[in-house]
């Protein structure tokens, strides 16, 4: 029987207006409800209610209760959320009662695949990871109450990927703490060995069980959308989901490298390679991913003894010192780790300079000040001969030009800013009469007597130079010529002509995420400048090279490949598509961002060839808001 009765819901920390019963809501005759225990008025009450229902949940066994369990969780989840560091439910036992419902989940495949519970061991497990978010103290009661193992379970794929994701958020956590860190480290040769192998094969997991099917999981549907959300919703969750899960696999191994535990499995050589393309992707930029467990590694001498045995990854990161990339002064970091020990530094010193010498006049890289006077000073240790001509070129520059320079008088400078000024009008004329190598020519003339302190002449002469360069097909000059003008740039980084130079350079030369990095600095510099208007060229650009950075890319790319290697008319098609390309003229390397054909009638061509010298020119703009 139901009895009627008046709304006594106090004003508790997890309550807000919609959550008050009505005069006319009806009571619940459970004898163990969550949310009757959560509108008992007092508050002792209400905890014994709270920590009842914590201990019973995982017992019960009516089955008319599930769907009742699958609304608690949503709801605590929500708590957990929105309210990590509140200690009520972490001193009411809601650890202990996740834990057993994780175990439950695992252990009892009818009951999990009964009504709603396939939700339960999700809600549970990111529950765990919330509350262990920021309070080190609800670590230590989460690891008594004995969450480590079922946590594991989870980890090793007893279910899914989706729950992989919240295990290994969880986990990361409790490994983040001093005190909680030695009870995960008791399993720490198989948490190394699953994080490093999910990690490396996660993107192709989701794709391939998920992303890449038609037909769907309904509960993770449901998950990722939170039951609202259309195919374009799925698709972009699953992206963001999948990077997370890459990225906290490699917070995980963060911190056993950190203390240098395992660096025998972490530094495999083939992983610190696959380490390279693992940068979270824009759906995840607040994650160093890749490039931060290279840095700890860095601080490790056994790391460092490892990377600097390893050509990519020295190349890796010194594409990365050399980029609009958020985490640029990590890679500028390990290098500079890799330089100043004395057994790895003359293994990584051709690489390594020849990329730092483009960044010995960057004065400030956000909050860290005198950067390039830090590269050069690393650069030049222990540097007793000739040999290297990238050490000569800093040497020059750095000590011997500056001290002739603080010689001169402030007349002969003066001189010196009006020479470099008659040379760049020269050089400025060849190039537009088409004469581009000896215009090359005349702007590195101008840059050998334009005195160091004129940084902004000097930006303007490296940034042409690098104009230059890309109409004569040299991508790399590009790219460090237009590197230097960014470094003079006041800040550095934000100079909008080389920063598209340097985009154009990297799709020359196939590095799409540096392009579409440098690409996305650009048309956000314009959005400024120039109201919401953007380049046309800008916008194709941005385009090609999100889909070639796409999270799931190389995913697909190897599935589409393995399926084509099982069908000779897949392949016999894939032929026919790459001697179209070829013929096309859009080979691989070189830019493609090239007028598509445009058909038009006979008496129309005047006005095609006006259009498309306008599109040269650059002058063509579409008024379009990027989502970026």
């Amino acid at each position: 029987m139901k009895k009627k009765r008046v709304n006594l819901l106090p004003k508790t920390p997890y309550n807000t207006s919609e959550d008050m019963m009505s005069d006319d809501q009806e009571v619940c005759l459970k004898p163990c409800c969550f949310f009757c225990s959560m509108r008992e008025p007092d508050a002792s009450l209400r905890r014994v209610g709270i920590s009842n229902f914590f201990k019973e949940m995982p017992l019960c066994e009516d089955k008319e209760d599930h769907h009742h369990h699958v609304l608690v969780l949503s709801e605590l989840w929500h708590i957990a959320m929105t309210q990590p560091n509140n200690h009520e439910f972490p001193s009411l036992g809601i650890f202990k009662c996740m834990a057993n419902l994780i175990n439950k989940a695992i252990n009892d495949k009818t009951w999990l695949l009964t009504n709603q519970n396939i939700y339960i061991p999700y809600y549970a497990a990111h529950i765990i990871g919330s509350y262990t978010m920021n309070k080190e103290e609800f670590a230590q009661i989460a690891v008594q109450s004995g969450v480590i193992p079922p946590l594991l379970e989870l980890l090793r794929g007893k279910i899914s990927w989706v729950e992989q994701r919240v295990a290994v958020r969880a986990l990361g956590h409790l490994a983040s703490y001093e005190s909680t860190f030695d009870s995960v480290s008791e399993y720490e040769q198989e948490v190394v060995k699953v994080a490093l192998n999910l990690a490396s094969t996660c993107l192709e997991v989701v794709y391939s069980e998920f992303v890449g099917v038609k037909k769907r999981v309904e509960y993770q549907r449901k998950l990722l959308t939170r039951g609202v959300g259309d195919l374009e919703m799925e698709n972009r969750k699953a992206e963001e989901w999948g990077s997370q899960l890459q990225c906290w696999c490699l917070h995980l191994l963060n911190c056993f490298a950190f203390k240098e535990r395992c660096l025998n499995l972490i530094c495999q050589k083939e992983f610190l390679k696959e380490l390279c393309n693992m940068w979270g992707g824009l759906v995840n930029h607040t994650s160093p991913a890749g490039i931060g467990l290279l840095r700890i590694l860095c601080y490790s001498k056994f790391g460092r003894k490892i990377i600097a045995d390893t050509p990519k990854v020295i190349i890796n990161l010194g594409n990365i010192s050399r980029s609009s990339d958020d985490w640029q002064y990590m890679g500028i970091d390990c290098l500079l780790l890799l330089l100043k020990d004395s057994d790895t530094r003359y293994k990584v010193i051709d690489i390594a300079a020849s990329y730092l010498v483009d960044l010995v006049e960057l004065k400030s890289l956000g909050d860290k000040p005198n950067v390039g006077e830090t590269i050069a000073k690393v650069l030049l240790e222990e540097h007793s001969n000739n040999s290297n001509r990238h050490l000569q070129e800093v040497l020059d520059l750095k000590v011997y030009r500056r001290k002739k320079e603080n010689a001169m008088w402030e007349e002969k400078l003066e001189e010196r800013r009006v020479l470099v000024g008659l040379i760049k009008q020269e050089a400025n004329h060849m190039f537009r009469l088409g004469k581009v190598e000896e215009s090359l020519v005349k702007y590195s003339e101008a840059l050998e007597v334009c005195p160091l302190r004129l940084r902004k002449e000097r930006m303007v002469l490296y940034s042409n130079k690098a104009q230059c360069n890309l109409v004569l097909k040299n991508p790399e000059s590009a790219i460090s010529d237009s590197t230097r003008a960014l470094c003079l740039s006041n800040p550095a980084n934000r100079h909008m002509k080389s920063l598209w130079r340097r985009s154009q350079a990297y799709d020359m030369k196939g590095m799409a995420k540096e392009s579409l990095l440098d690409c996305i600095m650009f048309m956000n510099s314009c959005i400024i400048k120039s109201k919401h208007i953007i380049p046309y060229h800008a916008a194709r650009m941005i385009c090609k090279q999100m889909d070639a950075t796409w999270l799931f890319s190389a995913a697909r790319s190897k599935i589409n490949h393995h399926s084509s290697n099982n069908n000779d008319e897949d392949e016999a098609n894939n032929c026919e598509e790459n001697f179209h390309y070829h013929k096309n003229g859009l080979m691989p390397g070189l830019s493609t961002i090239i007028e598509e054909p445009f058909v038009a009638k006979e008496e129309s061509r005047r006005k095609v060839e006006r259009a498309r010298r306008r599109i040269k020119k650059g002058n063509i703009i579409a008024a379009a808001r990027p989502i970026l």
